[in-house]
């Protein structure tokens, strides 16, 4: 008796929390195609997007589709089953069809009456599993997909990667709230190191080191929007909000939010999430947070002294002259 074959339809359906851009996303990365071919298979109407697979292959794909954000299902292919080749298998075959009132369209799924063509995609059932049929056993290998219902030429198998690359210097990928502030700290003492350098240099030539200086600047400018664009890919936001950080008042706010609002839980549009936090990068996060609350509590003991100065009616300037 011949074993059960399957298929794997989908018909735009979503996975729960999974948004349409992200899903569409993962699908083309998945399916290593274009994002147009990818959208219409959000259509609505039942796509076969993979046919003639044993049980446990169609759960490996469903498994890869659903990670993907795809709501797919796993369905007999019952055009599988039918053979060119008149054997016994064949023919028994045949009267259990021909003793039945309904089929299902090979392509669509349609369920119908028994006919020539599909009353719902159109096909005329005996050419395309032909087609079906010879295309399985001799497709070209570098024929490309010329309808976004065709086979995929990735396998959908494929693992998702569990985690995304780190780099600085890019505005493509995702960190979190730590390694955001560890990266941030390690930026401002290269800065203070290579301004040392300029500080020497300006001494030999001004007009060189004021060059050095902006030029310094610059790159730790480029460097730090580049961190900050990766840190708002991880919550799901675009790299375009950092530009809130030039507004007077909400750039302390929006860079309050971009500390405790936390990553997405797995891939979003921006991709996968970042690898877990070492032990550097906790080290570094906490002498962050220390040397952040320590000049804020400076400024504090600062702000409430000159106030008790002022209140006392005594003129702050004498606590800068010594020996009065």
């Amino acid at each position: 008796m011949t074993q059960a074959r399957f298929k794997i339809v989908f018909n735009g359906e979503l996975m729960p929390e999974v948004a349409l851009e992200t899903a569409q996303d993962n699908l083309a990365r998945l399916f290593k195609s274009d994002r147009t071919r990818i959208k219409a298979l959000f259509s609505g109407s039942p796509i076969a997007i993979k046919r003639d697979l044993q049980e446990s292959e169609a759960d490996q794909y469903l498994a890869a589709l659903h990670r993907a954000g795809a709501k797919a299902r796993k369905e007999p292919d019952l055009a599988a089953s039918l053979s060119l080749v008149d054997t016994e298998d064949h023919r028994s075959g045949e009267a259990a069809s021909d003793a039945a009132s309904e089929m299902n369209c090979p392509k669509c799924g349609h369920r119908q009456a028994k006919a020539a063509a599909c009353s719902a995609c159109g096909i005329i059932i005996e050419k395309f599993v032909a087609r079906q049929a010879t295309t399985s056993h001799a497709a070209p290998a570098s024929s490309p997909a010329t309808t976004p219902y065709a086979t995929p030429q990735a396998a959908v198998g494929e693992e998702l990667p569990a985690f995304g690359e780190l780099n600085v210097f890019t505005i493509d990928g995702r960190i979190g709230r730590l390694r955001y502030l560890a990266w941030s700290l390690v930026l401002m003492f290269a800065c203070a190191g290579v301004m040392g350098v300029v500080a020497i240099a300006a001494g030999i030539s001004e007009v060189f080191g004021g060059i050095l200086g902006i030029a310094v600047l610059i790159g730790m400018l480029v460097v730090s929007v580049q961190i900050g664009v990766q840190r708002l890919h991880d919550i799901g936001w675009s790299g375009w909000l950092l530009l809130l950080n030039i507004v007077p008042i909400v750039n302390s706010v929006f860079w309050l939010l971009m500390l405790v609002v936390p990553g997405s839980q797995g891939a979003n549009r921006f991709g996968s999430p970042p690898p877990a936090n070492s032990t550097a990068v906790k080290i570094l996060a906490g002498l962050f947070l220390a040397l952040l609350l320590g000049s804020l509590l400076t400024l504090f003991l600062g702000g409430f002294a000159m106030l008790g100065l002022a209140l006392s009616g005594m003129d702050p300037s004498i606590l800068g002259t010594p020996g009065n």
